[in-house]
């Protein structure tokens, strides 16, 4: 650092950068991220998820992780909650279908059903 606005300017874009990992949003996307998630390649699609709402300016999206829901058979799993709707959980997500998902998903309101683990009525009603 040479000076105190190159600091404030480092500090404004790193906080540009965490706001997506505030619970704000109109979504929360979990990447669950146990030991078989990471094995797996959870935290490859955990920046594929950033990125990608990086490249579209999506800021309104909470990004967070957790721990494995019980599932590692299907993992990388993660789950989409959208205030009002039951969660959508998606298994054996690659980097290339979590950008799928966040495409489809939240941007344009559209289940990605044949990676989705919790397929069922309530989901496709809702």
């Amino acid at each position: 650092m040479r000076s105190f606005e190159e600091l404030k300017a480092l500090k404004e874009k790193v906080e540009k950068t965490m706001a997506v990992r505030q619970d704000k949003g109109a979504a929360t996307v979990l990447v669950h991220m146990g030991t078989c998630g990471i094995a797996n390649g959870a935290r490859d699609v955990l920046n594929a998820i950033m990125d990608e709402l990086k490249t579209r300016n999506l800021t309104d999206i909470h990004v967070t992780q957790t721990g494995c829901p019980g599932l590692c058979h299907m993992e990388p799993l993660i789950t989409v909650n959208i205030p009002g709707k039951n969660p959508f959980m998606y298994g054996k997500v690659s980097p290339e279908i979590a950008r799928k998902i966040i495409v489809q998903q939240l941007v344009n309101n559209q289940p990605v059903t044949e990676w989705l683990v919790n397929l069922d009525k309530k989901t496709e009603e809702k």
